[in-house]
């Protein structure tokens, strides 16, 4: 099967990398396209496009003028060690052995603005430019257009790659709409996190971006290759609810004693 996850805003540049491993991002021509666009753009721009800070949009602005090719580890870093958000906090891909960074780079997805898609050991240099951001080019109106199918068109490619039906999406709905579901050549299993909160099970946006995470750790650290072994997930007191769940969506539940 084949796995998606968002990124992160948040980003490390700093921390020791645990493999010298790497690989290059391969939707370049059009990461360079979105570049050359932002570059033309000023702070205060970036700053009314992005609904960010004048600091944060002065920092995107230094970032897209210092973008430059090719990718080396001396100007980039492995994308699942580069983010740093709830997310990859759940990931804990610094932990993982050689093996399952080996599995993850043929099974694991990161969606992204202005990569499109990564693999885990993709060199990725410093950006901010999420999915959502109505960045107008000669493409489209915003990144969705801008993108069209050629996300969904690499996501097929990688799933005859690994010969598999199955796409799992640990995404936001922000980024797995970049995707076109009716155009992929797989199943989508939707895995949803519920905290039982007062009483209620609900979907708490912190805890669930930590349990996607969480699962697809899980996912790579035991090569998980069916439906059947995802429902096995247990991490952080989650438990498979099947009465809630459907053929497409399964639904975690944690109790609030085990939060």
């Amino acid at each position: 099967m084949l796995v998606v996850l968002s990124p992160a805003k948040n980003l490390d540049y700093e921390s020791p990398l645990p493999t010298e491993e790497y690989s290059q991002p391969r939707l370049l021509e059009y990461a360079q396209e979105l570049v050359d666009r932002c570059q033309s753009l000023s702070p205060q721009d970036l700053s009314s496009l992005m609904k960010i800070s004048d600091k944060l949009a002065g920092l995107n602005a230094a970032r897209f003028a210092e973008w430059h090719q090719p990718f080396s580890p001396d100007n980039a870093r492995p994308a699942v060690f580069a983010f740093d958000g709830d997310v990859y906090t759940g990931l804990q891909a610094e932990k993982m052995s050689a093996e399952t960074i080996a599995f993850a780079q043929e099974h694991l997805r990161i969606l992204s603005g202005l990569y499109g898609v990564l693999r885990p050991l993709d060199l990725m240099q410093a950006y901010r430019l999420e999915m959502g951001t109505k960045l107008e080019t000669a493409r489209g109106k915003n990144l969705y257009e801008f993108w069209g199918n050629v996300i969904t068109d690499m996501l097929n490619e990688d799933l005859k790659a690994i010969d598999s039906s199955i796409l799992v999406n640990l995404a936001s709905n922000e980024y797995f709409s970049s995707v076109e579901p009716k155009n992929l050549t797989a199943e989508v299993i939707t895995p949803v996190f519920k905290d039982e909160k007062n009483g209620q099970y609900k979907v708490i946006s912190f805890w669930a971006k930590k349990a996607r995470g969480a699962m697809a750790r899980y996912i790579m650290k035991e090569q998980i290759t069916d439906v059947a072994g995802l429902k096995q997930f247990n991490a952080n007191g989650y438990r498979f609810n099947a009465e809630q769940s459907s053929d497409n969506e399964l639904v975690f539940q944690r109790a609030e004693r085990d939060q």
